[in-house]
């Protein structure tokens, strides 16, 4: 798996796959890089501006997960998979094989 094909964004589904690998290593820098430093080394700020960029991702990874499930007839246990996997730390990580899948036929479907 290389960057280059992770961060893809012409298609629907490397969309949500790209902003699915971006709000998990936000998640992570949050909880990993700026939690510590706020407690341990007293830097609230970098909560502040790590959380703010992980809440503007995590708004628009839900946002196009609702648009994959209406758009493309996802049903709601797919979504709501999604939704738990947001919570867990590389939880978001777990979803790339099925994503990466899904984004290939897509573009099968396309051709």
């Amino acid at each position: 798996m290389s960057l280059a094909n992770v961060l893809r964004f012409d298609t629907p589904p490397a969309r949500l796959r790209a902003m699915t690998f971006l709000e998990g290593c936000s998640f992570l820098l949050l909880l990993g890089v700026a939690m510590p430093l706020k407690y341990m080394a007293d830097m609230p700020l970098a909560v502040r501006l790590v959380g703010a960029v992980h809440g503007v991702l995590f708004l628009a990874f839900v946002v196009l997960t609702l648009r994959a499930m209406r758009e493309r007839g996802k049903p709601f246990g797919w979504g709501a998979r999604f939704a738990v996997a947001s919570l867990i730390p590389f939880g978001t990580f777990a979803l790339d094989r099925g994503l990466r899948d899904d984004d290939e036929a897509w573009r099968r479907q396309r051709a």
